[in-house]
């Protein structure tokens, strides 16, 4: 079973994410891997905080951690480069929600795995919890992980 951590202090965030998090599963069977194998089911955890988030995170090992931005006590940058920057690091996938496209910056920081910019296209996102997909940096509504020119 695929644990997916949710990290909002918004409730309805939390809720929608949740939604486009169980929407893994079904998407696994119309992607057509391995002849229509059983669609994995998915467990989800929830945090209304970072300092909550983190603790869970560590505690229960989630495949995947979805944190929006706005979060209160420790927001989604700082549960990120302290999951990422551990030693050893938390080995499951970070995806940061953020509120602005100027903000990528701080999501690449802190070691994101991805990030999405606001509103962000469920099926994009639900890719990427699976692990699937164009890199985010293809998507439409998303950004990251890219490469820096220089």
């Amino acid at each position: 079973m695929m644990k997916v951590l949710l990290v909002s202090a918004d409730p309805t965030v939390r809720e929608q994410m949740g939604l486009i998090a169980k929407t893994v599963g079904r998407r696994q069977g119309t992607r057509g891997l391995a002849g229509g194998a059983a669609a994995e089911p998915v467990e989800l955890l929830e945090a209304a905080n970072g300092a909550r988030g983190i603790a869970l995170a560590w505690k229960h090992r989630p495949e995947v951690v979805v944190a929006d931005q706005i979060t209160s006590t420790a927001g989604a940058f700082a549960l990120t480069k302290e999951l990422k920057g551990a030693d050893p690091p938390f080995s499951g996938r970070v995806i940061v929600l953020l509120d602005r496209k100027v903000d990528e910056w701080l999501a690449r920081w802190s070691g994101a795995d991805a990030w999405f910019v606001k509103p962000v296209d469920p099926f994009a996102l639900a890719d990427a919890v699976r692990g699937s997909g164009p890199p985010a940096s293809e998507v439409a509504g998303a950004v990251g992980p890219s490469k820096e020119v220089g």
